[in-house]
């Protein structure tokens, strides 16, 4: 006879109740960790997209997703040359604002050079821009279908291409176009501002990009070429591990550091909640614990029962909660990524938090009188 089930059985209503509560929050943590790993995951996409090992910037800068940096188009011609770099790309990166139709749009805009490194990534439907102007690539997360036009600054754009997965740090949809397009919807002024600078006489400044990326060669060395890049064009070159380390340290830190907190504080919640239902089922069962003390039953064995109880909510509400976020993770507005390894781990602190709970019920039992089973 297994005294946890009969128990269970006897207060069956409370007891789903609650392993639904901590189901519930459970599934809270899970969400919690899933949505820190998309984040880490948005957050390298852009930095990866180009297949790059060097990354060029302005000076003194860490840029181009840490904050600005400009440099002369000429650079890539510049990098182009060096030593060991097979291939170099200048690119443009910025966040622009679109209606279509009755939505808003938040878009991060990529320029680059056609035929070098920077081109959006494989391509899931329609095909990749040919024409010098006014053709975007765009990811699915937009929501914007092939041959459909766009007006972004002055310019209208066609989608011919959509990508799948391409988002930025702050999971907005990323499109392509060329760089002379990123360009003139980045850097040249418009309007009133545009006809201020001509008066001043101001001219045309150089063609401005905002990175210049680059392949090396096969056995190159990514940290040789980019000492060589900060010595000798006193520049600032990271390399492809170095760019996205510091993007992480800047981006997602913070977010971090909250959602760890936000993952810890629910545990202990759930911590407190098992123990205070635990000690409740116990307190409720006081008398037959009693007598269970007065036939001669081990101590072992009420400790088991209070345990098993204890562990059957977590393993309950731990499959329930992770079985409600499979199915509503879709309705995430940020990117939920959910590993196996995650879950275990999830899995493995709720046993744990489920034993710590049991100690308040197991100290309470233990300390009942074996006289009580023979009070009225």
């Amino acid at each position: 006879m297994n005294l946890a089930w009969r128990d269970i059985r006897h207060n069956l209503g409370r007891f789903l109740l609650t392993c639904l509560g901590v189901g519930l929050l459970l599934g809270i943590v899970l969400s919690m960790i899933g949505i820190y790993r998309g984040l880490v995951d948005d957050a390298l996409v852009l930095v990866r997209a180009p297949q790059a090992q060097i990354w060029v910037v302005e000076a003194e800068r860490r840029g181009p997703f840490a904050e600005a940096s400009r440099l002369p188009q000429d650079t890539r011609d510049m990098i182009a040359r060096l030593e060991g770099v097979a291939a170099a790309g200048a690119v443009t990166y910025q966040s622009v604002e679109a209606t279509l139709g009755e939505r808003k749009l938040r878009l991060n805009v990529v320029g680059h050079e056609l035929g070098r490194p920077g081109e959006p990534a494989a391509l899931v439907a329609g095909r990749p821009i040919t024409r010098g102007h006014y053709e975007l690539v765009a990811d699915r997360r937009a929501r914007i279908a092939l041959g459909t036009t766009i007006r972004l600054g002055r310019n209208v754009f066609t989608v011919v291409g959509l990508t799948e997965g391409q988002v930025d740090s702050g999971g907005n949809p990323v499109v392509h176009m060329t760089l002379a397009d990123a360009q003139r919807l980045q850097f040249e002024l418009e309007g009133d501002a545009a006809r201020a600078q001509a008066a001043r006489g101001t001219g045309r400044t150089p063609p401005t990009v905002n990175a210049v990326v680059a392949r090396l060669a096969p056995g190159a060395s990514a940290e040789a070429v980019a000492a060589t890049i900060r010595r000798w064009k006193h520049l600032s070159a990271l390399t492809q591990a170095e760019q996205e380390a510091m993007l992480l340290e800047s981006v997602v830190e913070k977010a971090r550091r909250q959602i760890g907190l936000f993952t810890a504080t629910l545990l202990l919640v759930s911590t407190v909640i098992i123990a205070l239902i635990v000690y409740t089922l116990t307190l409720d069962k006081t008398r037959e614990i009693a007598t269970l003390k007065l036939i001669g039953a081990p101590d072992r064995t009420i400790v088991g029962l209070i345990l098993q109880q204890a562990l059957a909510i977590g393993a309950i509400g731990f499959f329930a909660g992770a079985a409600l976020l499979v199915n509503l993770v879709d309705i995430f507005p940020r990117r939920v990524v959910l590993l196996p390894q995650d879950a275990l781990a999830l899995g493995g602190a709720t046993l744990v938090v489920c034993f710590i709970a049991s100690a308040l019920g197991v100290r309470l039992a233990l300390r009942i009188d074996p006289a009580r089973a023979l009070g009225g």
